[in-house]
This record gives structure tokens, sequence and C-alpha cells, in this order.
């Protein structure tokens, strides 16, 4: 079992800078994304925007995914290929994007509504989104990661959606996925002991319907078994006392969304 990769204070610096521009790839996804609009586009827009600022798509051949954004719609809880079917009016996109940065990941993901969504869907993206903010807000030097997922938990289930098990959060930094595991499930007060140096993506994926996926023989998408929607919200966290520090933000998506909104 590998160890925990403490980060110093210039490292986490680094993984902010990786993490930032995670954060305004997926605010260039956010100007374009809309019905008619092809998720293969906003691949092809992702992996050109990565690159012209310095930085290698974190997902393009890892473990052999041929794509650089995860793009998920509907009953896609993760790991959906981007491909040439156009979205539409009413459709629930999950982006999760990772960039690799002076050598250090950051990994970040946003559920956008296409159109005009129904009360159920709209109410399943504030509630995740409120569940990544609860875990964070727990992500603190002294706690344990049983604290941040059963933060998680507990706001799903008060909404009634079912949380996804099979898939967690983790460490990241010099690797993607690093130790430790960050479930968005379990008890308070129990697993590993959080401390200042960790940096962790929080990543709530939580269903509408049941909590239960399936996978799919091209041997990434993940589904809900039910068919009804998932969203996904996504940050890279550095652990601190008293109160974690966010690397990653929404602040670029929501400024764009709100323009597009008044226009």
């Amino acid at each position: 079992m590998s160890k925990i990769h403490y980060k110093s204070a210039e490292e986490i610096e680094l993984i902010r800078q990786s993490a930032l521009l995670v954060s305004k790839t997926l605010a260039e996804v956010a100007k374009v994304i809309g019905p008619g609009v092809t998720t293969i586009k906003l691949n092809e827009l992702a992996e050109t925007f990565i690159r012209d600022n310095g930085g290698v798509p974190a997902f393009l051949n890892y473990h052999g995914f041929p794509y650089s954004l995860c793009i998920s719609p509907n009953d896609q809880v993760v790991h959906g290929f981007p491909g040439k079917k156009e979205l539409v009016d009413g459709d629930l996109i999950s982006v999760d994007c990772g960039v690799i940065l002076n050598k250090y990941y950051g990994d970040s993901a946003f559920t956008f509504a296409i159109g005009e969504v129904d009360e159920t869907t709209r109410t399943l993206m504030r509630v995740t989104r409120e569940c990544l903010d609860k875990g964070i807000e727990k992500a603190v030097a002294g706690l344990r990661v049983g604290d941040i997922a059963s933060a998680v938990q507990e706001h799903a289930e008060q909404h009634k959606f079912g949380v996804v098990k099979e898939l967690v959060g983790h460490g990241v930094g010099l690797q993607l996925h690093e130790k430790p595991e960050v479930p968005n499930y379990g008890k308070r007060g129990s697993g590993i002991k959080l401390e200042e140096g960790m940096v962790i993506a929080i990543e709530p994926m939580i269903n509408a319907g049941r909590a239960g996926v399936k996978f799919w023989d091209d041997g990434w998408t993940v589904s809900t078994v039910d068919g009804k929607p998932s969203a996904h919200y996504e940050h890279t966290v550095a652990v601190k006392k008293g109160k974690a520090d966010i690397l990653s933000t929404f602040s670029y998506i929501d400024d764009v969304l709100k323009e597009k909104n008044n226009n």
C-alpha cells in the first residue's frame, strides 16, 4: 500500500496552478456548452486550451482513457466518452477535467444543465454542489476522512438521493490518484486522520434515484442502475488547520453561466 505524500507549501502552490488551469478550462467549456453542441467538440476545445496554457491533459491516455475530458450525460455518473451526439435541451452533463502543469496534477468537475431541466434535476445539482461544500468544511487538520464522507452522505440522503459508493475521491499531487481514498459515505470520526500537507480531491457523485451503478463494457463509463440522472462536482483541496484551502474554483464557470443567462 502506497503512503500518503504530504505536500510542502511550495508544492501546494504548484498544485493550485494546475487546479486553476482546470478551473479555467471548465469555464471555456461553459462558454460553448449548450443545445446543438457535440461533446467531442468540448473535448477538443479543452485539450487545445490546456496545451495553449502550458499544460498537458491529465486524462488523455491515463490507463488507456482515450480523451482529455470525461463527459457524462444524464444517467452516466462518471468517465463517459465524448462523442458526436449533439446535446439537447434538458440534458444534464457532468464534465470532469484534469491537467498536469509543472509536474503536478489538478482535478475538478462541474455539472451543467443544458437549457431547461426539470425540478428534480435542478435540486440534484444544487444538493450535490452543497454536498461538496459540506465535505470541504470537514477537510481540516485533526478531523478524519470519515467526517468528510459522512457530511456528504448525510446531506444527500436528507434529500432522498442516492450516494455512489463504488467510486471515491482521492489524494492528488504528483499522481492523479494518490492516497488517501476519500469516500462520499461513512461514519463520523472514522478513517485516516487529516493532517496539514494532505491534498485531496473531494468529489460527490450523487444519483437522483438509487445509489447503485453499473459499469459499461467500454471499461470506463459508469451509469445509474435505474436510468435516473446523476450529478458530480469536484474540487482539489489542501487540508489546513481551521479551514480547508480550496485550490480549484467554480467562480470562472459561475461568471460565464451568469453572463450567458443575462444575454
